[in-house]
């Protein structure tokens, strides 16, 4: 059974930074796309950054020049989101989601606060 191990979230003042992580658990075929999502209360959930096969990354509007997606190296199942100049709107519930062939996974989410 697939899933997905996120970590990192937490409460940070403006201005500060904050790493997540997401590893994918099980076998899982043929990877297409993987990122971070994000819903904030009240509002409806919206791409944060994308990382495709390539390497070819998708960034919101909002975050770009801020935050960085990486893959990592070694595992090509487990990504980093590399959060700077946070900002208290970036207060959210952070979801990780990955997308093969057939299939679309989502985390649990981890909760990001960003106090003013």
């Amino acid at each position: 059974q697939v899933q997905l191990v996120e970590s990192g979230g937490g409460l940070v003042q403006a201005g500060g930074s904050l790493r997540l992580s997401c590893a994918v658990s099980g076998s899982i075929f043929s990877i297409n796309t993987m990122g971070w999502y994000r819903q904030a209360p009240g509002k409806q959930r919206e791409l944060v950054a994308t990382i495709g096969t390539a390497g070819s990354t998708n960034y919101a509007d909002s975050v770009k020049g801020r935050f960085t997606l990486s893959r990592d190296n070694a595992k090509n199942t487990v990504v980093y989101l590399q959060m700077s100049s946070l900002k208290p709107e970036d207060t959210a519930v952070y979801y990780c989601r990955v997308i093969t062939g057939p299939a679309n996974y989502w985390g649990q989410g981890t909760q990001v606060t960003v106090s003013s």
